[in-house]
């Protein structure tokens, strides 16, 4: 993908975390890199450990041209569905830019409604510098939100699995019952809120 980079002067990188959990928002960002402020070490946020993805947010944060983050809420997934909801987060990212890109690069396979020539790559967190600078300060943010929901939400353990369905946090779930964070969209969640009847038992 380096050809994009030579060819277009301004290249939005763009990507989003937290499609997957049960709880809180789902987070975009988009940067565009300054060529003359290369920073070294940048490659999908899920292959970083926490320590290095916090030093690269704030590397990136100070070398980038601009760069913009930007969410979509609990109501809105549950509203429009997680893919809409995470298109949105996005396009709220690249309008929060100070410096309009001469191009957008998505990662996925869905490019979110824009007026800049717009492009999806798969794996483009891998191959995009920009992008994965974008998932860096998702991935970061994102974190940071459900650290602190941890402490609102104390017993379900947001600040170890940030809302991803794991065992621990299903059982929480289960004994606990859903909080406003919650995602009542999604299907454990969802039951839990059925009725008796609902699920068919009489």
């Amino acid at each position: 993908m380096k050809s994009h980079d030579a060819i277009i002067a301004r290249v939005a990188g763009v990507d989003e975390v937290g499609r997957g959990p049960l709880a809180g928002a789902v987070v975009a960002a988009a940067v565009i890199l300054d060529a003359s402020k290369p920073i070294q070490g940048l490659m999908d946020s899920k292959k970083l450990s926490e320590k290095k993805r916090e030093a690269l947010a704030a590397e990136i944060k100070e070398k980038a041209l601009c760069w913009s983050i930007a969410q979509a809420e609990v109501e809105e997934i549950d509203r429009i569905n997680i893919l809409q909801a995470s298109l949105l987060a996005m396009r709220r990212a690249v309008l929060g830019l100070t410096i309009a890109p001469d191009q957008v690069l998505v990662d996925g396979n869905h490019c979110p409604q824009l007026e800049y020539s717009v492009e999806a790559i798969i794996k483009g967190d891998t191959l995009v510098p920009a992008i994965s600078a974008a998932s860096i300060l998702a991935k970061v943010e994102r974190d940071r939100d459900m650290y602190a929901l941890d402490a609102v939400y104390p017993g379900y353990g947001f600040a170890a699995h940030k809302g991803y369905p794991t065992a621990a946090h299903l059982k929480a779930l289960f004994l606990l019952g859903p909080t406003a964070i919650h995602r009542r969209s999604f299907a454990p969640v969802k039951k839990l809120l059925m009725t008796p009847e609902q699920l068919n038992i009489i």
